[in-house]
């Protein structure tokens, strides 16, 4: 008696047999109700899967890239990990010191030569190049307070007549020196502003009388300190 009930055989190459569909396993992939297969790291398709993820918008981070995020300065590491103040005058003492390390900064900064901290008499590209101009070359002017003071003493009373003729004559080559001193650094001004600056809104009076108030300043007195060297060109 055959048996109504028949098991079908798996066999594909048995009459009737039913041949398992590679569709239902596709599906369940999709859906997520199978794993998908696993890649290794190194077949070079990983990048491709990543870059079609990302948004139109994206940017890429600073390790991605390959560079890397500069430390903080040691100083300001020391500051954000202080501990807080034990009481009223220690607070006052961290912010006296702090306060003197900013001055301290600045001051460095404005010796420099930085516009971000100088004055408006000193900021700007055109003043800039009015302090190389002075710097550059040895002034009369620096030597007008020296004579000056050597001419006040010999024109003193009771000096002998001999030695306030010479003083007289020392304040008069030292007047002249300055003069024509003067009168070379604002036409070098001149030359150089205009060429170099020619849409420049500078008054060309106000850069002349910046020149001639340094070169009457020592060297080592002026102030932003001289970044070139006497004798170097401009």
């Amino acid at each position: 008696m055959p048996s109504l009930f028949r098991r079908k055989s798996t066999d594909p190459a048995a009459p009737g047999a039913t041949v398992p569909s590679a569709e239902p396993a596709a599906r369940r992939r999709v859906a997520g109700a199978e794993p998908a297969e696993e890649r290794p790291p190194g077949d070079g398709l990983a990048p491709a899967a990543e870059t079609a993820v990302r948004p139109r918008g994206y940017t890429p981070s600073k390790k991605e890239l390959g560079k890397q995020t500069p430390k903080r300065p040691t100083a300001q590491r020391r500051r954000v990990n202080e501990p807080p103040p034990a009481n009223r005058r220690e607070a006052m003492r961290r912010m006296r010191e702090r306060q003197r390390a900013e001055r301290a900064e600045r001051f460095a900064a404005m010796r420099a030569g930085d516009d971000a901290y100088l004055g408006k008499r000193d900021r700007g590209p055109e003043r800039a190049l009015v302090r190389d101009i002075v710097d550059s070359r040895r002034t009369a002017g620096t030597w007008f307070f020296a004579g000056a003071f050597i001419v006040f003493v010999g024109s003193a009373g009771g000096m002998p007549p001999v030695v306030r003729l010479a003083s007289n004559l020392l304040w008069l080559v030292l007047a002249l020196a300055m003069v024509l001193d003067s009168l070379l650094i604002t036409r070098r001004v001149r030359h150089l502003v205009r060429q170099r600056f020619p849409q420049t809104e500078q008054r060309l009076g106000s850069l002349y009388l910046y020149a001639i108030m340094r070169s009457l300043t020592f060297r080592r007195m002026r102030m932003p300190q001289p970044r070139v060297k006497l004798g170097q060109p401009v």
